[in-house]
């Protein structure tokens, strides 16, 4: 009998796509018995997988299926996505008989356990292959426990989610970091005519964590009036996607804000609070110095070892907590106002944290002579047959 594999994106952003579809890829060429689907759920996304798949002899394989939800439900889960992921639970909610046909279904997220906690499905099995691999403590949530296996991309994140659920032991496997199979990284791309060092700003958009809220503002103010630095400001994604954040994990709400026009026409400073640039390591391979707060996109910065500074915005007592590990490879400041000196000392010791960035690019992302998409391929293929 013929397995199914159904690889799912419903999200109302792509950027999760680059971290599972380079395994579906390699699943058709290493599996031909199995049959693949990729499932999308809007336009943005199936224009990313087809761009991704052109001119891929192996796309041929992999079925590409549209989930919608027609109106006037589109409008309305739509709109409420502003406020809550109404429209991924809509999807979820009309498309159980489509899911039940697979064997598997590969996700990059959390949302997707609700298929067994919420609606009690047996069928399919889930597997996920989390996008990013960074270290806030939603990444380690109870939802873990609903997956039937894991796919990691280093130690690091085995480990911590082995010692808050023993149980997953037998079904976590270290694999590698799919995306980064999916893009070219040597390249570095020139965004400024000057030859400035570039900081590339980076906050999250968690309303707790993230110090666009308090310190935000003040940054673009900061490098808006010097002239030393070329700043990139490119949050993650999902910051400019909705005007109010909330966190039922920090029980937080926050107004997003805007960004003053006036920076947007400087020549020092390029703004993007959303393009495919933000999510394709565009500005994470183009930069010199790294500005941030929890985003997991510092790992992927770890790709070519550079200087790093955190913006503490949130009074956390760091030092001692896994959630805040990758603070360990920067200085971490508490005021805007110490950001000059910071830099300065980044300039004049750039390999400071060297060592600790080594350290953390080594667990965090396990290397093998085998591509990373073809060995979680590997693992699928042998889950499913170890089922049959």
């Amino acid at each position: 009998m013929t397995r199914r594999v159904c690889f799912l994106f419903n999200h109302e952003e792509v950027h999760q796509i680059a971290h599972t579809l380079p395994v579906a890829r390699q699943l058709a060429v290493a599996a031909p018995d199995i049959s693949i689907d990729i499932a999308i759920s809007s336009a943005s996304q199936e224009r990313v997988v087809r761009e991704f798949l052109q001119g891929a002899p192996e796309a041929a394989r992999l079925n590409i299926v549209r989930l919608g939800l027609g109106q006037p439900l589109e409008f309305l889960t739509t709109a409420l996505s502003k406020i809550f992921p109404a429209r991924r639970l809509a999807i979820l909610a009309r498309n159980l008989d489509y899911f039940s046909q697979f064997d598997a279904l590969v996700v990059p997220e959390f949302t997707s356990t609700l298929l067994k906690s919420r609606w009690n499905m047996t069928k399919p099995a889930l597997i996920c292959i989390p996008h990013g691999s960074g270290d806030r403590s939603v990444g380690f949530s109870d939802e873990l426990n609903l997956f039937d296996l894991i796919l990691v991309a280093g130690d690091k994140t085995r480990d911590r989610m082995v010692a808050r659920h023993p149980g997953l032991a037998d079904r976590i496997s270290v694999c590698g970091y799919p995306k980064f199979d999916a893009l070219d990284l040597s390249r570095k791309i020139r965004l400024f005519d000057n030859d400035r060092p570039t900081v590339l700003y980076n906050p999250h958009f968690d309303p707790r964590l993230s110090s666009w809220y308090r310190f935000g503002p003040q940054v673009l103010e900061y490098f808006a009036k010097q002239d030393r630095y070329n700043l990139i400001f490119a949050p993650h994604v999902m910051l400019f996607r909705k005007a109010i954040h909330g966190s039922l994990e920090h029980r937080d709400l926050r107004f997003r804000g805007h960004v003053p026009e006036r920076y947007r026409h400087l020549p020092h400073i390029r703004i993007d609070t959303g393009s495919d640039r933000s999510i394709d390591m565009t500005y994470t391979l183009a930069g010199d110095i790294y500005l941030g707060d929890v985003s997991s996109q510092i790992y992927e910065w770890l790709v070519r070892l550079r200087p790093a500074i955190f913006l503490n915005s949130h009074d956390a007592a760091w030092q001692d907590d896994p959630n805040y590990a990758h603070w360990q490879l920067g200085e971490v400041i508490d005021d805007v106002a110490d950001l000059g000196a910071a830099l300065g000392r980044v300039e004049a010791n750039p390999d400071a944290y060297r060592a600790a960035q080594e350290q953390a690019r080594a667990i965090t992302f396990a290397q093998s002579d085998i591509p990373t998409s073809r060995r979680c391929a590997d693992a699928i293929a042998g889950f499913l047959t170890s089922r049959a």
